[in-house]
């Protein structure tokens, strides 16, 4: 099966953009998990005087969760896709939340600089051509002890978890996403998910972008041993950023 990348990845989430939420919608737990994993940063005060970094933010679910836990955070939403990013952009958002239209490559050119008290990356690293650039430039883009958190289908390693992601996907997701003309985006995501990093071989590989120290957090429901929070800290020595 061919996996999506790049312009043709970023040209099949154009075209599911106008039915994403409502498939979201129907997985229970989605946009809690993602506030889950947005407290799971810890950052203080609801995040006032912070600056927040959404990589990936799609129709704007992660920015969503983002604004509510840290309603005093200016937070930059940033996505490849043009039609998730309208998505997103037409919705109501309180002051201090932009969205920015950019490749993770290419966010310099964007206008996206750092420093950031803390990157937010949801459902971003098995759908990149080159992950382990992706947390790089997270990284770069962090204060000095700058928070991370990688909110990510990545399963556990246990053959009943894939069954159980398999099964949903097959008997739920698909069918409906091919009805919806998406198909192909599906299956991708489909098989993104079983043929990316194990939780533990995700945390290793955010410790070796130069995170530390690194935990992995399983979320509830039926995701449980299916989707992680990964949340570290940008390794540094000397003061500032977040801590």
């Amino acid at each position: 099966m061919t996996v999506l990348r790049d312009h043709a990845l970023a040209a099949a989430f154009d075209h599911a953009a106008r039915s994403y939420d409502t498939l979201v919608a129907a997985n229970p737990g989605y946009h809690a998990h993602l506030r889950r994993s947005v407290r799971r940063l810890g950052l203080p005060h609801g995040g006032s005087g912070l600056k927040v970094l959404d990589l990936g933010c799609g129709t704007g679910a992660s920015t969503a969760a983002l604004a509510a836990v840290l309603p005093g955070a200016e937070i930059t939403a940033v996505d490849a896709s043009a039609g998730m990013l309208e998505r997103a952009a037409a919705k109501p958002w309180p002051r201090g939340v932009t969205f920015v239209h950019a490749p993770v490559e290419h966010l310099a050119e964007a206008g996206v600089s750092g420093p950031y008290d803390a990157v937010f990356a949801a459902y971003l690293l098995r759908n990149a051509a080159d992950p382990d650039r992706v947390l790089a430039t997270a990284r770069d883009l962090l204060a000095p002890y700058g928070r991370l958190a990688v909110h990510e289908y990545t399963l556990s390693g246990r053959a009943v978890d894939r069954a159980v992601w398999t099964a949903v996907c097959g008997g739920l997701v698909l069918p409906v996403a091919t009805l919806l003309g998406d198909g192909p985006l599906y299956r991708h995501l489909w098989r993104s998910v079983v043929d990316f990093d194990t939780a533990e071989r995700l945390a290793a590989r955010v410790a070796a972008a130069g995170f530390a120290p690194v935990r992995v957090l399983p979320l509830p429901g039926w995701q449980t041993g299916i989707t992680h929070t990964v949340v570290a800290r940008r390794a540094d020595r000397g003061a500032g950023g977040t801590r």
